[in-house]
């Protein structure tokens, strides 16, 4: 299993996180003939809230990033980009189930992956279930269970 550590993120992260969205997403992008380069990053860049952002920290650098986002009704899992020379190992697995296990209630897990992306794998292999998809989106749910 991956060692990391999740740190609280900062207004601060904001810029490379931006960056590492940019370069992770972009093939998905690309495939979908969606890729803007300035959009893909003020996406982010509207919707940062780092309250609910962690950095990915393992082997001395950030190596991503994961946001959970509470709603009444779920936690949305969002902006989980893992930098490409960390992927393939185990890391995004490693910190998806960290994310899942420290689960506190009974409100499912949801998330937004683009159609054809490898991550889709990643999630299935960890409960999530297909719940809605369009051309480009697939919207993924994931319940926890505490005994």
């Amino acid at each position: 299993m991956a060692d990391f550590v999740l740190r609280p993120c900062v207004a601060s992260d904001a810029a490379w996180i931006a960056e590492l969205r940019a370069v992770v997403m972009r093939p998905d992008l690309e495939r979908l003939g969606r890729f803007d380069p300035v959009r893909v990053r003020e996406r982010f860049l509207n919707s940062f809230q780092p309250e609910h952002t962690y950095v990915i920290h393992t082997g001395g650098v950030d190596a991503g990033v994961i946001a959970v986002r509470p709603e009444p009704d779920a936690r949305w899992i969002e902006h989980f980009y893992v930098a490409p020379a960390h992927q393939g190992k185990g890391l995004g697995g490693a910190v998806l189930r960290h994310v899942m296990a420290a689960s506190v209630d009974e409100r499912p897990f949801r998330l937004d992956v683009l159609q054809g992306s490898p991550a889709r794998r990643l999630y299935e292999r960890h409960g999530f279930v297909l719940e809605s998809e369009d051309p480009v989106d697939v919207f993924m749910m994931a319940i926890t269970t505490h005994d």
